[in-house]
Parts: structure tokens; sequence; C-alpha cells
């Protein structure tokens, strides 16, 4: 049996205590404790501020902008997909393109190009869209000694929030 709240144990001793010293009526409001009043209630969490972040791109769209790539530090780091960031595989990372996403990106100085798949977030770098491989920043041309290039991504694959992946819808 539970143990009754302490202003129910009071008003119980209240009205003992009247009945041992040999008054039978019931105490006065002024005697009765006073009610505690119910636990507020919290208010509601506010929403995540998603909506002020930019949502996933899944128009196919070219993005113009730079690329840069991985530093060493991160080889062998999970990335955003659940697998380990290998730096001579054709990974890379993008901010608003959807994990998954198969992309052309084509260094806009040396006209060189490659594909990618988008298994990481990044780059968090203001105006870079896309963070490479070292092996993939090699293949088109941008040396550590450059860090970053001019580049368009194209899109190529696109996975839709369903799970499934349109065979070359992406890029008209």
């Amino acid at each position: 049996m539970s143990t009754p709240p302490s202003s129910q144990r009071l008003a119980a001793a209240v009205c003992i205590g009247c009945l041992v010293a040999g008054c039978a009526t019931a105490p006065t409001p002024q005697e009765r404790p006073a009610q505690v009043p119910p636990q507020a209630t919290l208010p509601a969490p506010k929403p995540a501020p998603a909506a002020t972040k930019p949502g996933l791109d899944r128009s196919g769209s070219k993005q113009v902008g730079k690329a840069s790539f991985y530093a060493d530090k991160f080889s062998g780091r999970k990335m955003a997909d659940g697998s380990r960031m290998d730096p001579q595989d054709d990974n890379a990372a993008s901010k608003t393109l959807p994990l998954g996403t198969t992309a052309r990106v084509t260094n806009l100085e040396t006209g060189r190009s490659a594909v990618v798949t988008i298994q990481d977030r990044g780059p968090y770098v203001k105006g870079r869209i896309v963070d490479l491989s070292p092996a993939t920043a090699r293949q088109i041309g941008i040396s550590r000694e450059d860090g970053v290039a001019p580049v368009e991504v194209t899109p190529l694959s696109i996975p839709q929030p369903d799970g499934r992946k349109p065979a070359g819808d992406a890029g008209r």
C-alpha cells in the first residue's frame, strides 16, 4: 500500500488530534492545510530548426562551386552513410545531395572529370560544394598545393526518399 501524500497525512493528523482532544468538529478552513497545486506541465519542446537548414536537392540540377579534398586525418573514419573513408575510393561529401547519389565532378580549370558517390556530409567551408577523396581530387587535377578548385557537380543518379534509385533520371 502506498503512503498518502503529505497534505492528506497532515489533514488526518489534525482530525485525529481533534478527536483525541475531544473536539468532534472538522478542522476549520484556517486549520486545513493549503491545497498543493498540481504539477505544472512543461511546455512542449520546440521543433529543431530544420526549416532554416537547406534541404536535400533531388532536382538533378548542376551545381558550380569549389571542391576541396579530405585531409589525411579522415582516412578510416566513419562517414555519414556508416562506411569508412577510403582515400583511394571515389567517395565524396556534399551538404545538399542525398547520400548514395552518384555525380560527375568536373574541374573547370582542367576539364578533367570523375564519377563519385556521395557518402558523407560537408564541406563546412563557405563556397565549397563538395569534398573529394584524395585519389579523386588528383584524378581531376586538384593537388595538395592547390587545395581547392572550381568544379561543376552534375548528379547522375539520385536516390529517392523511398529508397529507389532511378537510373539516369538526374542531370537532364
